[in-house]
């Protein structure tokens, strides 16, 4: 996880596509940008305009499913 911390504070994304380029793993899910990082997921809303990047949440992979099908649910 410190890796990817790394990697993200470096970066300048300027859209979703330049997420992908640097993770390939990345999704999008409604309006947050999910990253698979180990045995986690790490839900991050990214202001690409401004250049910041907000975590806001870190999941195990089965709290992620629990949270994401809540979200589908209640878009």
């Amino acid at each position: 996880m410190a890796r990817w911390f790394k990697v993200v504070e470096d970066a300048e994304y300027v859209d979703f596509s330049g997420v992908r380029q640097t993770f390939n793993s990345a999704d999008k899910v409604g309006d947050y940008v999910v990253f698979d990082v180990g045995s986690n997921r790490i839900v991050t809303v990214i202001h690409f305009g401004r250049g910041r990047l907000y975590i806001r949440h870190v999941f195990t992979h089965a709290e992620y499913d629990a949270w994401s099908k809540k979200l589908r649910r209640n878009p």
